[in-house]
């Protein structure tokens, strides 16, 4: 076959193939890392783990597992879309990965959506997996929220994943490390999702609501408690998205 049919064949190769392809293998290299899964599962788990068994964290008297289901799963969102995607995109980008898939039928904006459903499909089942050891291991149970967790869930994988773009595409790799991993422990300080956020001066604990692990945690702890749509949580979190997205347009630079 020559370069010319080859190139052919490539063109007619469907592109949700091509996507749903990419997906898989952008899924496998987050798994494979050993890094990753620290960040992404280890810690989140832990942080469940440990602070329900050891009651040392203000938790505004609700039951301590029951405080903090909700914000371990807006952990995991942002360990997973934030900080691993953030430094694996950003080596990619170091090593020319994505400069050489210009010559792929697989355009640069397919390789994003890719990228997107990667995370996605790993948080919805870091979820499940957080939802089954709170529930078997720690004896909780949710009011509600069945189908709102993971619509929420995605939200902030979509708003998480953005931004870890946005900083991949915009700042040096080792810049990238320093940055997420920086910015996630800010995130985790003052956004209420590991203790009550009143134990803070009043302050940071606006700023934490409305930055974007805040507002997931929240919106995750309305929905499981069965009150229902957070709609101003919510609305934040999605305005973070929509702004990352818009600005990672704009910014992103594929080439080293």
């Amino acid at each position: 076959m020559t370069a010319t049919e080859t190139t052919e064949v490539d063109r007619r190769t469907p592109r949700l193939r091509a996507v749903l392809a990419q997906a898989g293998m952008e899924l496998r290299l987050l798994v494979r890392s050993g890094e990753s899964l620290l960040v992404t599962l280890g810690i989140p788990l832990g942080v469940l783990v440990f602070f329900s068994l050891v009651d040392v964290l203000p938790t505004a008297g609700t039951d301590p597992v029951t405080f903090l289901v909700p914000g371990v799963l807006a952990i995991s969102v942002v360990a997973t879309g934030l900080v691993a995607v953030a430094i694996q995109t950003a080596f990619e980008r170091k090593y020319a990965v994505l400069k050489r898939l210009g010559a792929t039928p697989l355009t640069r904006g397919d390789f994003l959506v890719a990228k997107g459903l990667s995370v996605a499909g790993l948080l919805l089942v870091q979820a499940g997996v957080v939802l089954l050891v709170a529930a078997l291991g720690l004896g909780w149970r949710a009011e509600g929220g069945w189908l709102l967790v993971p619509a929420l869930v995605l939200l902030g994988a979509l708003t998480a994943t953005a931004l870890g773009l946005l900083l991949a595409g915009t700042l040096r790799a080792e810049a990238t490390i320093a940055v997420t991993n920086g910015l996630f422990l800010f995130l985790l300080l003052i956004s209420g999702v590991t203790f009550d956020a009143t134990a803070l001066p009043d302050p940071l604990a606006v700023t934490g609501a409305y930055l974007p692990m805040g507002a997931l945690g929240s919106a995750l702890t309305s929905a499981l408690a069965g009150d229902g749509f957070a709609v101003l949580p919510t609305l934040t979190l999605a305005a973070w998205g929509i702004a990352a997205v818009a600005v990672g347009a704009r910014t992103f630079r594929w080439e080293p």
